[in-house]
């Protein structure tokens, strides 16, 4: 998993009717863009840290200079 501050991170719910998570990627901890994430989740004041599990993905949200959305 790749991610850029600016992206958006999406987690689905875990069971039936659970709503889906989603957030801005405010900063990436981890080398060449991996996790750990700072995100400010929809709805929340404070980021939180988080690795996100299998079942995440990200949105990116623009073409980075010199590269294209994975």
């Amino acid at each position: 998993m790749k991610a850029a501050a600016g992206d958006h991170l999406v987690i689905p719910g875990r069971h039936v009717n659970d709503p889906v998570r989603s957030g801005e990627i405010v900063e990436v901890h981890g080398p060449n863009g991996g996790p750990p994430y700072l995100v400010r989740w929809v709805g929340a004041d404070e980021p939180a840290l988080i690795f996100p599990g299998p079942d995440a993905h990200v949105e990116h949200t623009a073409t980075r200079e010199g590269s294209s959305p994975a």
